[in-house]
């Protein structure tokens, strides 16, 4: 087994790989180098998908040589403008082809290895699907650990949202699980609006530990206020409509997989 395999993680014929990218040229080379390293060790085919999200740095460039240098096997995917975090994510799930679905952020605070901790609980008997990590110990400043603590017990309130860690960047889907589903945020509240109507359309959400590294290149963004405001009108939004009518607050927002 190789030193990058996570115990016991079952190999698989096809996986798609993605990790969204605002400014992130400090690790995006070393992230995709990861994961080419790694990724044999666990699918057979497999794709690495880079979605940057309106960088203003050398992350566009660096992805499209990354890109050319790996053909059929790494891509880049462009936002003109920064979109937000959810917009990357849809757009990753909208260009992964194959029938398992995982990202990590692109800041490399997880290993890319670690992915097969959730790969290992995919396979057991009662089949879930969808697998979400949740932070061992997380490595994040004061400030950011605050608002995921504020954060998840609000999403526990008004949404009955149990899973541990909500924006834990490591997570695994069956493909067939994401159909039909429609999300509304473009920003940071797409992972708990995701998981809610997951939940909602009836999908088994099941949880892995994994481990946290702290940030050692580019800077994080999720604190901004522009950020957390946003995440809070999402919240809301759905909150109101789910009350209004939840059938059709379901129904709103665009398909993830695209169409």
């Amino acid at each position: 087994m190789s030193d990058h395999q996570a115990p016991g993680s079952p190999r698989l014929e096809r996986r798609s790989y993605f990790f969204p990218a605002h400014n992130e040229e400090a690790n995006l080379e070393g992230l995709v180098n990861e994961a080419l390293e790694t990724l044999p060790t666990l699918a057979d085919t497999f794709e690495i998908i880079a979605v940057d999200d309106g960088s203003k740095d050398g992350t566009p460039a660096l992805a499209d040589a990354l890109a050319a240098a790996h053909p059929d096997i790494v891509r880049a995917v462009h936002h003109p403008t920064n979109l937000g975090y959810g917009a990357a994510l849809r757009s990753g799930f909208a260009a992964a082809r194959y029938d398992l679905v995982a990202f990590t952020d692109g800041d490399r605070q997880f290993k890319v290895a670690d992915l097969g901790r959730l790969t290992a609980r995919l396979a057991e008997a009662d089949q879930p699907d969808v697998v979400v990590g949740f932070r061992i110990k997380r490595a994040d400043p004061p400030l950011r650990t605050f608002y995921a603590r504020a954060y998840r017990l609000a999403n526990r309130i008004f949404f009955g949202l149990t899973v541990t860690d909500i924006d834990c960047a490591c997570k695994v889907f069956r493909r067939d699980a994401l159909d039909g589903l429609r999300i509304e945020s473009g920003g940071a509240f797409f992972s708990a609006e995701m998981l809610v109507k997951l939940r909602a359309a009836g999908r088994t959400v099941v949880e892995v530990g994994v481990p946290h590294y702290p940030r050692t290149a580019g800077s994080a963004t999720g604190a901004k206020p522009a950020v957390v405001f946003r995440a809070v009108r999402d919240f809301w939004l759905l909150r109101l409509r789910l009350w209004a009518n939840a059938d059709r607050a379901r129904k709103r927002g665009r398909p993830i997989l695209g169409a």
